[in-house]
């Protein structure tokens, strides 16, 4: 299968306990910066802030 060119699988890291709980696509292109938002954690059970970890394969 072929890849969809620019897009880039992202994990998204809680800022407080530092759990990945998430896995999004980043348009590398578009989006230069690293990315930055608030989503649930379960972990902390509140919603706070998650960070762009690390590129996935």
């Amino acid at each position: 299968m072929a890849k969809k060119g620019s897009r880039l699988l992202v994990g998204l890291v809680c800022e407080v306990c530092n759990k990945q709980n998430y896995v999004v696509e980043k348009n590398k292109i578009n989006t230069t910066t690293a990315l930055k938002l608030k989503k649930y954690c379960n972990q902390c059970k509140k919603h706070t802030m998650h960070k762009e970890k690390k590129k996935l394969d």
